[in-house]
């Protein structure tokens, strides 16, 4: 077995349980005989930065979590394959979050935003504590109520809130408006099930 073979079994185990089992039990998830076969794997995949030991223990890395990344691929007429055969690693959190100690995730209801292309059920990165400017997508609590609309400098110099979908009003604050977070990505997931 390869060592990306044993590194996306261990992923598949990571990501059912957020633990690794222990070494009896790695021999079966490694589909390895031998203890000793999974040390020597083990340790292949800690030279190569996918997991540390930490404690007495394995643990994964950053790069652990990181994907093979396809490349670009037109959603129009189809392209020529692109025959390389390196490619680019991305960890999903280093591409959506640069700050995670400011950052939280929301989902999405109703359709208000769906012209900028946040629907229903869409799972928002929402970026507290940033400087905010009209034009930005934000997370709001305005008059006791939250929502995530378009933030806008009106003509006399206040604040609105601004929907992308033309059926919804725009919410001029009647007492406060507080800005919890700007929006500065999404995630859809497709159910497969």
């Amino acid at each position: 077995m390869s060592d990306t073979i044993h590194l996306n079994a261990l992923r598949t185990y990571w990501n059912r349980h957020k633990t690794f089992p222990s070494m009896l039990k790695l021999t079966e998830v490694l589909s390895m005989a031998s203890t000793g076969g999974v040390f020597k794997a083990l340790g292949r995949l800690v030279d190569a930065g996918y997991l540390e030991r930490v404690g007495g223990r394995i643990a994964p890395t950053k790069k652990f979590f990181a994907l093979p990344m396809l490349g670009t691929v037109r959603a129009g007429l189809p392209q020529p394959a692109d025959q390389d055969e390196g490619y680019e690693m991305l960890n999903v959190e280093d591409y959506l979050i640069d700050h995670p100690e400011r950052t939280s995730f929301c989902r999405v209801k109703g359709d208000s935003m769906r012209d900028a292309g946040l629907l229903e059920g869409d799972m928002v990165v929402v970026e507290s504590n940033s400087p905010t400017k009209s034009g930005d997508i934000v997370v709001a609590m305005v008059d006791n109520e939250i929502t995530i609309k378009y933030l806008r400098l009106t003509k006399v110099g206040g604040w609105q809130l601004e929907p992308a979908n033309p059926v919804y009003d725009v919410i001029a604050p009647v007492g406060s408006l507080e800005v919890l977070g700007v929006v500065t990505g999404s995630i859809r997931r497709f159910d497969r099930r």
